[in-house]
């Protein structure tokens, strides 16, 4: 299967390095994130979901451990917002252009601001979805930051 999709092929446009991983997507996984991680042999901390959420009612995006909990409070605070809540799925993929289990912090249809978890940003590698079910990118937290034209914050709930 091809590794090419609007994510990877934004990446190539900024010029940054980044190495595919497939693997074989399981449909009606509860915690995508967790099965790919699984699914790749890596650390969940450094296998990122990406979340769509609406920002005082406006579309944005968040990037954390799949092994982690969104904070709505911390995201308000990260985007200078108000409230947060998440994006329903449907809207999410008509805005991104991807599917759920799909969704990419590059390549998006309709671009959305983008903030990564800052915990997450610290090892040489992380791992995010490259834009379709089942594939995966690796690549350089600054890269990363720079390719999503993003800011680091804190937005996970504490661990329990």
């Amino acid at each position: 299967m091809s590794t090419a999709t609007p994510a990877t092929q934004a990446l190539q446009r900024a010029g940054v390095a980044f190495w595919p991983i497939e693997y074989a997507y399981v449909a009606g996984q509860d915690r995508i994130g967790l099965h790919a991680a699984e699914a790749i042999g890596a650390d969940p901390g450094r296998v990122l979901k990406t979340l769509m959420v609406e920002v005082d009612g406006k579309p944005a995006c968040a990037v954390i451990p799949s092994d982690r909990t969104l904070s709505m409070k911390k995201v308000a605070v990260a985007f200078g917002a108000k409230s947060a809540r998440m994006m329903p799925p449907d809207k999410a993929e008509r805005l991104t252009g991807f599917h759920t289990g799909g969704i990419s912090p590059f390549g998006q249809k309709r671009r959305a601001p983008v903030a990564f978890e800052a915990s997450a940003l610290s090892g040489a590698e992380i791992v995010l979805n490259g834009g379709r079910r089942g594939l995966m990118v690796a690549l350089a937290p600054d890269d990363a930051l720079a390719a999503a034209g993003a800011q680091a914050a804190d937005l996970c709930a504490e661990h329990a």
